[in-house]
């Protein structure tokens, strides 16, 4: 579906095949065919695996897929993009199925057509200069599906893990409609999740399922477009609240502490008055949304809430950049904040001040107001 879409969208069929003969594999090629999908009309690539005597040898170990890469004479661009997913998909499957990283096998997902599939996206996206990827909400389908392990649930365990942080919804249609591969290039081209990005749209494609699915097109559309000027320095992040009326305040040192660590863009705390006027405050976390379920299950297991609150919110930040500057109480780093080039606003670090303080017996204070008269200067 992700070549098809990418056909639909202008990459031709000819250039796909002429870059993906310089990966090191064969036995197989491409066709394409425009098909309708509910309605809706959309392209249909199929990698036919041509039939072979004996038994095929396709790469199953993360050392089979690394070797054809690495002596593929892709550009080194498209070949690092390559190793990053299959390494996250050999990451994911050694993890749900308990298996050391190097003696973990792909079974379904090592054959040639996932080579083709993976390849030939990246492939895809690079002719037509794609340079950030951003995927909406992922549908993942219902049911069972027949695996070489035997029957398991939609989604398959490697898709719920490679998927993690990423807003996923399950249809009642009894199919699988995310795979693990499909799943592995989202998570490993480090699509950002979020379905409405500030663009002019300039091409779509859609491209074709195996399935024409009653009441939904089962295709995969892409939108292809420049970033609006406002969107590029602006980024979807997720809010995570909670009100808590019932903990010792002293633990929220230690909470905010481990939420930092563990990538929170920002943690703050607000007095509030809950309901019976009970004196209460309220955990506001800022973060991006892969990040989220870690931060989630530190909330749950530091603090006393049983609940908590999401939502998306938009932020726009300056562009930050800390210098080191020598002083007479010795180095301070001073951190920057500018808009297109333009400084904005000059600050000495804190805690290098409570240090020098601290060392010179000067008060913090002191020491502010000279080194920001003397370094902080628009």
């Amino acid at each position: 579906m992700c070549l098809g879409a990418l056909v639909d969208a202008g990459v031709t069929l000819p250039a796909l095949k002429k870059e993906l003969k310089k990966l090191p594999i064969s036995g197989y090629s491409l066709v394409s065919k425009k098909v309708l999908r509910c309605g809706v009309s959309a392209t249909k690539v199929d990698v036919i695996i041509k039939k072979a005597k004996g038994k095929r040898h396709e790469a199953k170990k993360w050392k089979d897929v690394g070797k054809i890469i690495k002596t593929s004479s892709l550009p080194e661009h498209i070949k690092q993009h390559g190793l990053r997913i299959f390494k996250t998909l050999f990451e994911a499957e050694a993890k749900v199925h308990g298996e050391p990283f190097e003696k973990v096998h792909l079974h379904e997902l090592g054959g040639i057509d996932c080579m083709v599939d993976i390849f030939g996206t990246l492939i895809g996206l690079d002719i037509l200069g794609i340079e950030k990827i951003y995927a909406s909400s992922i549908n993942l389908g219902s049911g069972m599906i027949k695996t070489a392990h035997g029957m398991l649930p939609v989604p398959a365990p490697a898709v719920a893990e490679l998927l993690i942080g990423y807003p996923v919804y399950s249809s009642d249609i009894p199919f699988e409609l995310t795979t693990p591969t499909g799943a592995a290039i989202i998570c490993g081209m480090k699509a950002d999740p979020y379905s409405r990005p500030g663009i002019r749209v300039e091409k779509i494609g859609y491209g074709a399922g195996n399935k024409d699915i009653a009441h939904m097109p089962n295709t995969l559309r892409i939108l292809i477009g420049e970033q609006t000027k406002n969107f590029k320095t602006a980024k979807t992040v997720t809010v995570i609240e909670t009100n808590i009326d019932d903990m010792n305040p002293q633990m929220y040192e230690n909470v905010m502490g481990k939420l930092f660590k563990a990538g929170a863009l920002d943690v703050f705390l607000e007095n509030i008055i809950m309901k019976k006027s009970r004196p209460a405050v309220k955990l506001t976390v800022i973060a991006e949304a892969r990040d989220v379920e870690r931060l989630t299950d530190i909330i749950f297991e530091e603090t006393t809430t049983i609940g908590l609150r999401f939502y998306e919110a938009r932020r726009k930040t300056l562009e930050r950049t800390t210098k080191k500057v020598k002083t007479k109480y010795g180095d301070v780093r001073i951190k920057v904040s500018s808009l297109n080039g333009k400084v904005l606003n000059m600050s000495p670090e804190y805690e290098d001040l409570k240090t020098a303080a601290k060392k010179t017996g000067i008060p913090v204070k002191k020491i502010a107001v000279e080194i920001i008269k003397l370094y902080c200067v628009r």
